[in-house]
């Protein structure tokens, strides 16, 4: 039975659409004269000066938007359907919908700036440089993996591009997060870091701690709780006294952002970063929604609608608002924006393909990467007088 109560109205109509100064008509294009838009909503400041609404972009980047969320979310959609057919095996989360936080952070920072999250990873690690082959190939469990396929859906990682995971202890990776941080204020370097967790994860003791100690240290640390609105199959008033999580911190200052929007998870992300490296941590409350259930063993409509789910996707879909954005600005056709679309598809469809010729891992990578390097132990048996094999 669909819970009705509700503390957040999701299907509400945007009260402020989105502006667009000026009008720049013009064929396709790619090129970097400035187009001024404006944010779906205002920010939500707490003990902070929310940033200004309105942010300058330009037809490359409106592009690139489109055909960055498109990708990740002809991504998500196939991994549904190998998950279906068994190619994909154990739990598999997926982050349709909510394409628009990966995206837009990715654009406010470079790679020398961390990311941490939980196990909603495929499209983070997508933003950071990540490759359509490494991700089927992991969540296939295959060599070519990102992480060797010994990682599947939950444990995608890209070091040298500054992506730490892909975790599967709710909450635990936020304190590695500020460990991140810690590491950069220790070093001297201009960075931040990232730490991402769900509305599911907010009520964590250790987010808490972790929290106390980046704002004790000043640390260059941005929380940034992805709310969806469920943790698992649980509404955030259920699981939430006060569901604003922005306020959480109490002494950290907070920001609550239209996760829907692209533009407003950019200019949020470049404001804390700005605010992070000179004043230490702030949260912000990314307001988005996910399509798909919890992971893949859920439906996602036993605790909602689906009169919610499409009335979301109607009015706050965050690949649309791109689109419309382009349309009004006559830099494509919606048949040239289609094409993309069956490009990205085709992108997608030629990377399973190669995953799918990519080979299991060797049963010796059972013992690697457990401990550093030269750092391994002995294997005894159990009379303890004969080595049976050494990890490396």
């Amino acid at each position: 039975m669909a819970l009705t109560r509700r503390s957040c109205n999701l299907l509400k109509p945007l009260t402020t659409p989105i502006s667009y100064i000026p009008s720049i008509h013009r064929p396709f294009s790619t090129d970097d004269a400035k187009i001024t838009v404006e944010t779906s909503v205002p920010f939500i400041g707490h003990k902070c000066e929310p940033p200004p609404r309105t942010i300058e972009t330009t037809p490359k980047e409106l592009m690139t938007f489109f055909r960055d969320m498109a990708k990740m979310r002809r991504m998500e959609i196939a991994a549904d359907s190998l998950y279906k057919s068994k190619l994909i095996r154990g739990f598999c989360h997926l982050y349709d919908g909510q394409e628009a936080v990966a995206v837009g952070m990715e654009a406010a920072i470079t790679k020398k700036d961390c990311i941490i999250t939980a196990y909603r990873d495929h499209c983070i690690f997508l933003g950071r440089g990540g490759t359509l082959l490494e991700a089927f190939a992991e969540l296939m469990g295959r060599k070519d993996g990102c992480s060797k396929g010994k990682g599947g859906s939950m444990h995608f990682y890209k070091k040298e591009a500054g992506f730490y995971g892909g975790h599967g202890i709710v909450g635990a990776q936020v304190p590695l997060g500020c460990g991140l941080a810690f590491a950069q204020k220790y070093s001297k370097e201009e960075h931040v870091s990232f730490a991402m967790y769900g509305d599911g994860a907010a009520n964590q003791g250790q987010l808490f701690e972790a929290l106390n100690m980046a704002a004790l240290w000043d640390l260059p640390a941005i929380f940034v709780c992805e709310n969806n609105h469920y943790g698992m199959g649980t509404a955030e008033w259920r699981a939430a006294k006060s569901p604003a999580y922005y306020k959480r911190g109490d002494y950290v200052p907070g920001l609550k952002v239209d996760g829907m929007d692209v533009f407003a998870v950019k200019q949020a992300c470049k404001y804390a970063k700005e605010h992070a490296l000179k004043n230490g941590p702030i949260i912000l409350e990314m307001d988005t929604y996910r399509y798909h259930g919890h992971s893949m063993s859920d439906p996602g409509s036993t605790y909602r609608t689906r009169d919610e789910i499409s009335g979301v996707r109607q009015e706050r879909d965050p690949i649309e608002r791109i689109r419309k954005l382009i349309v009004s600005h006559e830099l494509a056709t919606e048949k040239e924006l289609k094409d993309i679309e069956k490009e990205m598809r085709k992108e997608v469809d030629e990377a399973i393909k190669q995953a799918k010729e990519s080979p299991m891992p060797d049963p010796s990578e059972l013992f690697t990467n457990v401990y550093a390097k030269g750092f391994g132990v002995e294997a005894y048996g159990a009379d303890r007088k004969e080595v049976k094999a050494v990890l490396p």
